[in-house]
C-alpha cells in the first residue's frame, strides 16, 4: 500500500450543526414543562415535520433552579396556546424538540409507545433477513417514529445508538433491550449481545454523557461481545463494534452493492473496476464477483485492512485480482486521468461533502471534479456508479454536477437508474432529511 495523503472526512447523515444559545425564560402563563413555538415551527409541524429548531422557540418553561436536569419530555404549544403534541427535549442542541406524538404524553405512556413503535419497526425488517443477508437497520430514527434512536443488526450483534438527549435514560435502554430480545427471539434470530455505540460528535452537541462500555445485554459479556461476522448479498464482512464509521458499516448501500454487481455483469464483465472511497470493500467485493481486476482506494489504512480481511473471507467465491491503495481520492484520480488510465467500471461513493446548507456550493464542485476525472478514465460503454450521502444535496443538484462533468469530459452519459438507500432505511415524504442517500447508475458512451 502507498503512504497516505490528505485524510478524507467521515461520511454519514448529520442532524446537528452547532450548539444553541440559551432559550428565553418562559412567561409566567406558560404551562409547566412546556414550550411555546413560533408560527414557522407550528406550520412545519402541522405539515408533518418532526423537528423544532432552537431559533423557533418563543418561550420555554424551565425546571426550577437547583433541579438535576430538564425534563426529557415537553408539551409543545403554539402562540395561541393550542397543543401541538409532545416532544423529546434537547436543551443544548440546534434541534431543540423532536416530536413523538400529537397528544400530551407522560413518561409511562411514552415508554409504551416507544416499545410499540420499535416492535413495528422490527416487524417491517424481518422479511429482509435471510441466509444471504443477516444484517440490516432495525430502527431508523424519525423514519420509524422514534426520533434519535438508531438500531443496527450485524449478524449476531445488535448495536444501539441514542442520538437525542431526551432518550438518555435507563428506562429507554431497558425498553429497547426488552423488545429486541423478545422480537428477535421469536423470529429465531436472538442476538448474542446488544451493545450501545455512541456517536462522539452528536454526543457532544446533545450534551450526552459517555455510555458504559459494557454490553446492555447480556450482563458481564465484556469486550469479547464486540466482534462478529455478517452477510450482505451472500458476502461475508467482519464487524467490530469498537471501530469503523457510523455504527461500524454502511448497511444503507446493500441493495446498491447488488445493483452495481448486476450492471457490471452486463457492462464490465471480466473487465477492470475501480472503487473510490471503498471503506471496507463493499462495492469492490461485489464487483470482484464479475470483474477480472478490482482496485479499491481509501484514505484510511485501518479501513483497507478490514477490506483485505473481508476479501480473504470471500475467496471461495471471488477469483478476481483485488488491490487496495491508500491515497487521497482527488489527487489519485487527477494523476490517473492525466496519465490515461482506463477502467470498465468506476464507483464513486464519497463522504458527505455538504454537512450544512452553506457547504453545498463547495460540495457540488467536489462532485463535479470526481465525476469529470472518472468519466475521462471510463472506456466507451463503461459503467459509472456515483453517490451522494448528504440530504443537503438534492437529486437535481447531483445530476446537474454530473451533467456538467459529462459536458467537460466530453462524454455522452446515459442514465440507467436512480437509486436510494436500502428498504431498511425508509424515506418519509414529509421528512426530507430521511432521503439522504442518492445513487446514479450511468453508462458513458
Amino acid at each position: 500500500m502507498t503512504k497516505p495523503h490528505k485524510p478524507q472526512r467521515n461520511r454519514g447523515r448529520e442532524a446537528h450543526e452547532t450548539s444553541r444559545p440559551p432559550a428565553p425564560v418562559a412567561p409566567p402563563s406558560a404551562p409547566a414543562a412546556s414550550v411555546v413555538v413560533n408560527r414557522r415551527a407550528s406550520d412545519r409541524l402541522r405539515h408533518g415535520h418532526l423537528w423544532v429548531y432552537a431559533s423557533d422557540i418563543d418561550s420555554a418553561a424551565w425546571p426550577e433552579s437547583g433541579t438535576a436536569a430538564a425534563p426529557a419530555l415537553r408539551q409543545v404549544i403554539d402562540t395561541r396556546g393550542i397543543l401541538l403534541g409532545t416532544a423529546l427535549y434537547s436543551p443544548s442542541s440546534q434541534i431543540a424538540l423532536r416530536m413523538v406524538s400529537s397528544e400530551a404524553l407522560g413518561e409511562a405512556q411514552w415508554l409504551e409507545l416507544l416499545a410499540e413503535r420499535l416492535r413495528r419497526a422490527i416487524a417491517r425488517r424481518k422479511p429482509l433477513l435471510d441466509a444471504e443477508n443477516d444484517a440490516c437497520r432495525l430502527c431508523f430514527s424519525e423514519a420509524d417514529e422514534i426520533p434519535g434512536l438508531v438500531i443496527d443488526k450485524y449478524g449476531s450483534l445488535v448495536i444501539l445508538q441514542l442520538l437525542a438527549k431526551g432518550l438518555d435514560s435507563t428506562a429507554v435502554r431497558e425498553a429497547c433491550v426488552s423488545v429486541l430480545r423478545e422480537e428477535l427471539g421469536l423470529a429465531g434470530i436472538a442476538p448474542a449481545a446488544i451493545l450501545e455505540r455512541p456517536d462522539p460528535r452528536i454526543r457532544e452537541l446533545e450534551g450526552l454523557p459517555a455510555p458504559s462500555p459494557e454490553p446492555l445485554w447480556p450482563p458481564g459479556a465484556g469486550a469479547a461481545a464486540a466482534t462478529t461476522q455478517f452477510r450482505l448479498n451472500g458476502l461475508i464482512f467482519h464487524y467490530d463494534a469498537n471501530a469503523g464509521q457510523k455504527t461500524g458499516a454502511f448497511l444503507d448501500q446493500r441493495t446498491n452493492y447488488a445493483a452495481a454487481r448486476e450492471w457490471a455483469r452486463q457492462l464490465a464483465a471480466d473487465g477492470r473496476a475501480l472503487d473510490m472511497f471503498c471503506y471496507q470493500g463493499g462495492f469492490a467485493l461485489h464487483l470482484a464477483e464479475v470483474c477480472r481486476t478490482v482496485t479499491g482506494v481509501d484514505a484510511s489504512r485501518a479501513s483497507l485492512e478490514v477490506a483485505d480481511q473481508n476479501l480473504g473471507a470471500n475467496r471461495s467465491r471471488i477469483s478476481a485480482q483485488v488491490d487496495w491503495i491508500e491515497a487521497d481520492a482527488f489527487e489519485l484520480l487527477r494523476g490517473w486521468s492525466d496519465a490515461g488510465e482506463r477502467f470498465d467500471a468506476i464507483i464513486l461513493d464519497p463522504p458527505a461533502f455538504a454537512k450544512t446548507k452553506r457547504a453545498v456550493e463547495g460540495a457540488l464542485r467536489g462532485y463535479k471534479e470526481l465525476n469529470l476525472r472518472a468519466l475521462r478514465m471510463l472506456r466507451p460503454g463503461g459503467l459509472l456508479v456515483t453517490c451522494s450521502c448528504s440530504h443537503h444535496v438534492g437529486w437535481a443538484d447531483l445530476e446537474a454536477a454530473v451533467a456538467s462533468a459529462a459536458a467537460d469530459a466530453p462524454r455522452r452519459v446515459r442514465l440507467l437508474e436512480r437509486r436510494g438507500a436500502a428498504p431498511d432505511h425508509p424515506v418519509v415524504l414529509t421528512l426530507p432529511e430521511t432521503e439522504y442517500l442518492k445513487c446514479l447508475v450511468l453508462e458513458a458512451e
